[in-house]
């Protein structure tokens, strides 16, 4: 069991861009027919964005405004799948016996966004970057919470997944559209967040990450979670 409070989040999406978009979602869940934008990230370089893939802006644009003008902190990034389009396009190349080049291959890898936050930032805190499963969400914020209790007054929480190629799409069935949520967490007791026996029940149509948001926006004052064999209870008491 651990607890914090959550002093701001963001979340972004290609049909969901602001917090009024989003409580309507939340009101009325829906899943949008197709992903056809990326945020613009107006505060950064040409030469920045450049390097950017959708999903890195994704994070960029819901993290950069929770850090902006505050002191260095870390970061906790967990994404399951990852850059699927990046690294699809590699396959494809592969199997046109082409090179790969470097750049490409390096921005694949799952730790890169989390990289190039720090770069782009020039900010020296730890960054970490989680591969995880179905309950991401709640193994990114006990990471974070754990930084807290070792001296960190704040740390940024943030999670993204891309819609990923048609070839993926039978194996990949828990990402209906793209998204990205940033949560900046701070020492408190505002939510806890504990681990609890339950009987399997029947599976949600959201991820956990896309649950919570949704919850967050209600102004529920619990949420569950469930990861495999995991479930999770979410409670806020301010």
């Amino acid at each position: 069991m651990v607890t914090f409070s959550i002093a701001q989040w963001r979340a972004w999406s290609p049909e969901m861009r602001d917090a009024k978009s989003w409580m309507q979602w939340a009101d009325h869940p829906y899943c949008p027919l197709a992903d056809y934008a990326s945020p613009t990230l107006d505060f950064l370089t040409p030469m920045q964005r450049r390097r950017l893939s959708p999903m890195a802006r994704m994070v960029f644009d819901c993290a950069w405004p929770l850090a902006d003008n505050l002191p260095p902190m870390p970061l906790v990034f967990a994404s399951q799948h990852g850059e699927t389009t990046r690294s699809f396009a590699l396959l494809q190349a592969m199997e046109r016996n082409e090179g790969l080049a470097p750049t490409s291959f390096g921005l694949s890898v799952h730790n890169a966004i989390a990289d190039m936050w720090s770069a782009v930032r020039r900010d020296h805190a730890p960054a970490i970057a989680l591969s995880v499963n179905a309950d991401g969400l709640e193994h990114a914020f006990l990471e974070a919470a754990f930084l807290l209790r070792r001296g960190a007054r704040s740390a940024l929480v943030v999670l993204s997944e891309e819609r990923p190629p048609p070839a993926y799409l039978p194996w990949v069935s828990d990402v209906p559209f793209s998204y990205a949520l940033a949560f900046r967490i701070e020492r408190g007791t505002q939510w806890q967040l504990e681990q609890y026996q339950a009987e399997p029940g029947t599976p949600r149509l959201w991820s956990n990450s896309l649950n919570f948001a949704r919850h967050l926006c209600l102004g529920s004052a619990s949420v569950h979670n469930t990861g495999g064999d995991k479930h999770w209870l979410w409670t806020r008491y301010s």
